[in-house]
């Protein structure tokens, strides 16, 4: 086992079960730290400057893009979000490793900057249950809802491009699948990847 954390990649698109899988893996895994993303959008209700996100203001956000400070880093719907490369290597080099819960162009960035990564990509069991997902959080219109799974489709298209695919149709059973992942990675016996085509073409078969 090498001396230095591994680092993984998840995303997924919207409504997947991306979050809950992360925050149970990390939660059940004392080896494993979770990134926390820096963003220039306002603190919710609830949330605390530091462990869900690092709130910037825009002109520190604009500086540390500037200086070449983030891993990855993305404007969505006008507020930025990005990983801090320094902090996230300083957690790996003290031997723990780190997930990162990002979209797939951020997984793009972070390869270019750190190809030993491990991309892991969460599909639900298909695009009728995301679509029930999303209607059942109650939170969006048809409207909104329908936006969302034009963008999920285009996201689903991009699963090829990592290393593992996990189907979270049963929540515990996902669960255990990634930290199957996690666990081999870090021995340096990574399973078998299931095939990207076969996964793709079933989910919009089913879908």
């Amino acid at each position: 086992m090498s001396s230095s954390g591994e680092l993984f990649v998840v995303a997924a698109p919207s409504g997947a079960g991306k979050t809950s899988l992360v925050n149970a893996l990390v939660d059940s895994d004392e080896q494993l730290a979770l990134s926390v993303s820096y963003t220039t959008r306002p603190a919710r209700p609830g949330e605390v400057d530091g462990r869900h996100y690092h709130f910037t203001a825009p002109e520190a956000f604009a500086r540390m893009v500037e200086a070449g400070e983030f891993l990855e880093w993305a404007n969505v719907f006008g507020n930025c979000y990005g990983t801090h490369e320094g902090t996230t290597r300083a957690v790996l080099d003290s031997g723990r490793d780190v997930i990162l819960e990002i979209d797939w162009q951020g997984a793009r960035q972070v390869r270019e900057r750190f190809p030993g990564c491990h991309g892991i990509f969460i599909l639900p069991p298909s695009l009728a249950a995301l679509r029930e997902r999303l209607g059942r959080r109650g939170q969006d219109s048809a409207e909104v809802i329908a936006g969302r799974m034009e963008k999920a489709r285009a996201e689903i298209s991009h699963c090829g491009e990592f290393d593992f695919v996990v189907v979270n149709d049963d929540f515990d059973a996902a669960l255990a699948e990634l930290g199957t992942i996690i666990e081999a990675c870090r021995h340096g016996h990574p399973p078998g990847g299931p095939r990207h085509e076969a996964l793709l073409a079933e989910l919009l078969e089913n879908g």
